[in-house]
């Protein structure tokens, strides 16, 4: 059963859309729309990839649909960003301690352990990520691993990439087991997008990994709408919940597709329904062709606001922003005249 799950989730991945014009076919738009004119195949070597679980929660023929703005490479990449955006722009580069480990805050290593995604977002941060510098790090991540086994400071590992879930069960068995020697470590943090794109990757041979071992998981997903939640996503997310892993939610505030009170609130609303805590709501990263889908950080604080007034505190997420050199995400929540700094 285990081996046919798997082939099921990698067989979903083979047949992702990885051409605009036959995603946008696909979604009903004529080859004659504006939105198949702006469309672009790549943009500095960052391919459109997008599993169809993912495009068939799409709304065929809106031009505004949330889930396909976050995936659609547009004329608006090629524009100059201004100042401030980069192709590090949260300082990956100076973080880097060996191939394939990056160490920014104390206690905590992240291995960068494949340069896949299931899909490709075009606000990600690691777009432009020189990769090849960490070649192998599918089979083992062994110098990653050796720095962390050398420095007893480190608590947490976090499983990053690309994302850790395009690595088979097997692959992800071994390096649990390699980090499960490391006497100083205590939790695992998965950094994940797959079980929303494809929830078929949530298999029994995953999931008995997360309670399988003495170390306590954490699974931070990125979900960035309520509609990317339907209910074959929904289920593959409570059977982590149910394996015992704490869940998660980080998401990015994007102009034009989750910037507006009622698609946060409705996104927090869901998350707690399910056992997913609201946990980050981040700033754009100012990476090299996103600048279409910066909010203006006042915007920010009023969105932030207005949700303060409509959920309890622990469905409010957390507004930051990555800092290069800072010693923590950077909060950028204010609390406006005449209101009180506390929820109901």
């Amino acid at each position: 059963m285990l081996k046919a799950e798997q082939a099921s989730w990698q067989s979903v991945l083979r047949e992702s859309f990885t051409n605009a014009h036959t995603l946008l076919a696909h979604l009903g738009f004529a080859p004659d729309h504006p939105l198949v004119q702006n469309a672009l195949e790549s943009t500095g070597g960052f391919p459109l990839r997008v599993p169809r679980p993912f495009a068939a929660r799409m709304r065929r023929g809106d031009p505004s649909d949330p889930l396909l703005l976050q995936v659609l490479a547009r004329q608006e990449e090629l524009l100059p960003g201004g100042a401030g955006f980069a192709l590090d722009p949260v300082g990956d580069e100076a973080a880097r301690k060996a191939p394939g480990v990056l160490s920014k805050y104390r206690g905590r290593a992240l291995l960068v352990v494949t340069g896949a995604c299931a899909i490709h977002c075009r606000y990600c941060f690691r777009r432009h990520y020189p990769y090849q510098a960490d070649a192998g790090l599918s089979s083992g991540a062994s110098q990653g691993i050796a720095w962390i086994a050398a420095n007893p400071d480190i608590r947490e590992v976090i499983l990053s990439g690309g994302d850790p879930l395009l690595l088979p069960d097997a692959t992800l068995a071994d390096l649990l087991a390699r980090l499960e020697a490391i006497p100083h470590l205590t939790r695992i943090r998965w950094h994940t997008r797959t079980p929303v794109v494809i929830p078929e990757r949530v298999t029994e041979g995953w999931l008995d990994l997360l309670h399988g071992g003495r170390l306590r998981h954490w699974v931070v997903l990125h979900i960035n709408h309520p509609q990317e939640l339907d209910p074959p996503t929904l289920r593959a997310l409570g059977a982590i919940a149910d394996a015992g892993a704490a869940l998660l939610n980080q998401a990015v505030l994007l102009k034009g597709i989750n910037d507006e009170v009622e698609t946060q609130v409705a996104l927090s609303e869901i998350l707690l329904d399910h056992r997913i805590a609201p946990y980050y709501l981040h700033l754009l990263d100012r990476v090299a062709g996103a600048a279409h889908f910066e909010v203006a950080e006042e915007q920010a604080q009023a969105l932030l606001e207005a949700m303060r007034s409509q959920l309890p505190g622990y469905g409010v997420p957390r507004l930051v922003r990555e800092v290069t050199g800072a010693p923590f995400k950077v909060p950028v929540e204010t609390v406006s005249s005449g209101s009180t700094p506390h929820n109901r």
